[in-house]
This record gives structure tokens, sequence and C-alpha cells, in this order.
């Protein structure tokens, strides 16, 4: 008897640990860039990209001190399905341009002023980014300055895992 109790708890466990798990859905959203050259639907991107999105803002120090690395992180997964997407919050057009060129920023970015976007995603101040994996499910959120460093290992770990065979034994 202690036996299937034991087991019984031990797969209502597995199962809770389970659905603790499971990565909440990313709203949908679409936004277009600041340079007005391309569209962003995140619907268009389940199954095929994986998609960083990083909410900023043009009076953000941080955000200013991380761009280039961004940058850099953004032109290392692009070819490798990841795509980076920079949403400067509560800011102006013109003060999103003058950041951009300042910083010398090479991922796209767009602008969400009365945070329609930010506040389906949790927004609570810049620097904010979530990572959405290929299913849609928002697989990281990382509030302050330690997403830069931190993209790498969630990147690569997401990319391991849907690789073709992962998994396969």
């Amino acid at each position: 008897m202690l036996t299937r109790a034991f087991a019984a708890t031990a797969c209502l466990g597995a199962l809770g640990a389970t659905l603790a798990w499971a990565a909440p859905a990313a709203p949908g959203f679409r936004v277009r860039t600041l340079d007005g050259k391309r569209t962003v639907d995140s619907r268009e991107l389940i199954g095929k990209r994986i998609v960083v999105v990083r909410f900023q803002a043009s009076y953000c120090k941080p955000c200013a001190k991380e761009s280039s690395a961004l940058g850099r992180l953004a032109d290392r997964y692009r070819g490798r399905g990841v795509d980076v997407l920079a949403v400067h919050v509560q800011d102006t057009a013109a003060d999103a341009r003058r950041f951009v060129t300042a910083n010398r920023v090479t991922y796209p970015v767009a602008l969400d002023p009365r945070l329609t976007i930010g506040n389906r995603f949790g927004f609570k101040g810049t620097p904010y980014t979530v990572v959405i994996d290929r299913r849609g499910e928002m697989v990281a959120r990382i509030h302050g300055v330690s997403a830069v460093a931190r993209l790498p290992r969630i990147l690569d770990e997401l990319l391991a895992k849907e690789a073709p065979g992962a998994g396969r034994r």
C-alpha cells in the first residue's frame, strides 16, 4: 500500500513539475520598425524563428551601454534562426532615432510610446528582455542589465533543443 501511495504521489509531483515548467504563450504583436522598412508580426514568426524582444528607451543609460553587445549578439545568432527586436517604450521617434545613431544600433528598432506592447509582456522598466521560442512561448524574461550576458546560454540551449535529431535516442 505504501508503494502505491508513493507512486501516486510521485506521478502527481511529476505532473505538477511539468505544469509548473510550461512557459506562458507570448502575446501577439505587430509593429513597424523605426526605419519604416519592415513590419514585424510575431504570429508570422511562430514555428520559424526565435525572437528576442528587448524593451528599452533612449533615456535608459544601461540600454545605451549594452546596445553594442546586443548588436553583436544579434549578428551572431541571426543566421541561426534568431531575430532581435528592440522596442523603444515611452519614447518619441526622434529620441529613438538619436539613440540608434549615437549607439550605432544594427538590430531593428520599433516604437511603443504608450506601452501597448510592453504592458502585455509584463514590462516593469528598462531594460527588459523577453525570449520567445519557435512555439511562441516566453521561455525567458529578464529584467535589468544581465540580459546580454545571459542570452547566449539561453539561446544556445534553445537552439540545441530544436536542432534536428535533438532529444532522440
